[in-house]
């Protein structure tokens, strides 16, 4: 195990999966209206608080929703303006397609590359502007239609661990899903006696 961490700590230099010893839900790519106000009450309902990458596109595009988010006390991350492949994408552009999103968000040290894909030169550049690149350990495939909820839960039972980092989709594809599947997995952690935190 401790081999296989040090290839992943060689392979992905500054990049967190997992951190500390409590568990931490997080929702990438919105804001959205259909989808991350239903995230807020269920999120409220079990008083929990969570860590939203969010795309500054759509930041720009529902600024009440960013503003709800916020106004909720939970943490946001850059995730982007326009939920860019780092691997697809120029260093230049991408660099500044991150500080646009900033931009928007400010007051936060949290980065999530979309799809989890930034280059080696990026995630240091990321690194030396401060940032704190967080990956996830668990996946929930919630934006694949072939993937059940039960499947996520069972994933998500089988796979946490004291610091897990749970990787949610409040986005349109992901919208059924994830939110048939997250009461469930907040009250199974919660019965499991883990401390549901930000990052």
């Amino acid at each position: 195990m401790k081999y296989l961490k040090s290839i992943w700590q060689c392979l992905y230099p500054y990049a967190v999966f997992r951190t500390g010893t409590d568990v931490y839900l997080t929702f990438d790519d919105g804001p959205i209206p259909e989808v991350t106000p239903k995230v807020l009450e269920i999120l409220d309902r079990y008083k929990v608080k969570a860590t939203f990458f969010m795309v500054g596109e759509n930041i720009d595009k529902h600024p009440e929703v960013f503003e709800q988010v916020i106004q909720a006390g939970h943490s946001i991350g850059n995730h982007t303006y326009n939920h860019l492949k780092g691997w697809c994408t120029s260093f230049k552009e991408y660099m500044e397609n991150t500080d646009r999103c900033a931009d928007r968000i400010q007051n936060t040290d949290l980065f999530r590359p979309p799809y989890g894909k930034a280059t080696l030169r990026q995630r240091i550049a990321l690194h030396k502007k401060g940032y704190r690149l967080i990956y996830w350990d668990i996946l929930t495939k919630d934006y694949d239609p072939h993937v059940t909820p039960e499947q996520m839960l069972d994933l998500i039972k089988k796979e946490t661990r004291p610091g897990s980092i749970i990787n949610f989709h409040d986005s349109l594809k992901s919208n059924e899903r994830m939110l048939a599947v997250l009461p469930q997995a907040i009250e199974w952690l919660q019965h499991q006696g883990y401390e549901i935190k930000t990052l």
